[in-house]
Formats: C-alpha cells, structure tokens, sequence
C-alpha cells in the first residue's frame, strides 16, 4: 500500500484510511511504537496493554467456561 505524506497543520503525517484501521485493528487515539532501521524502513507498532497474572488467569476461566462442550469434543 502506498501513502502520501501530507501537510498537517505546521507538520507533515500520513492519513491512514478506514481500509488500513482496519487491517491494522487500530482505531483513534490508539498508540503506536515508531521504529526507523537501517535503509529508512520506518515501522508502526501497535502498543497493545499486556494482561497481568490475574488478568490473564479471569479471562482464561471465562474462555474456558463459554466454550466447554468444544473443549470436551476436541479432548
């Protein structure tokens, strides 16, 4: 996919479309980690808020519980 850099306001940026939100599930006011390696390759990370133990361990139980009669299938 090829962008454009366009003047905002008294800087520049890219507009990314609903097309490329979407591939890359971000949405505004999101935030992106910007790393620039060698050849100019510039690259958008999306930072995602990690799960704690405790986080992790209530929606591992809510995920197993919705979906037990396909986890006593598949075992």
């Amino acid at each position: 996919m090829t962008k454009t850099i366009s003047k905002v306001g008294n800087s520049q940026g890219l507009i990314f479309d609903a097309t490329l939100m979407d591939l890359a599930r971000l949405k505004v006011g999101d935030r992106v980690n910007v790393t620039v390696h060698e050849g100019a390759a510039i690259v958008l990370t999306p930072v995602r808020p990690s799960l704690g133990p405790k986080a992790a361990a209530t929606t591992a139980r809510r995920l197993i519980r919705k979906n037990r009669r396909l986890f006593q299938r598949l075992a």
